[in-house]
């Protein structure tokens, strides 16, 4: 096989696996505060305090995968636009 062919295989498997996943799993760890829904901080004496409640997860510790947020949009939008 041609080097076009096997790099056109690659991307299809890559792209049908992430769909997979978005599909099994569309919540993914929050990528800042790594799932716990909060920064850590010290205080003086070195010890691991809670810290800010995270603003990307908005302290759930799980967000959307991209993947999932876009299959969701282009939903709405045929939903939208077939009514």
């Amino acid at each position: 096989m041609t080097p076009i062919v096997l790099a056109i295989a690659f991307l299809l498997a890559v792209t049908l696996g992430y769909a997979g996943v978005c599909a099994a799993q569309p919540f993914a760890r929050c990528g800042k505060c790594h799932g716990f829904g909060f920064a850590t901080t010290t205080n003086r004496r070195g010890k691991v305090r809670r810290g800010k409640t995270c603003r990307r997860c908005h302290g759930h510790g799980i967000r959307i995968r991209r993947g999932r947020h876009a299959y969701n949009l282009a939903r709405g939008i045929h939903h939208d636009g077939t009514r």
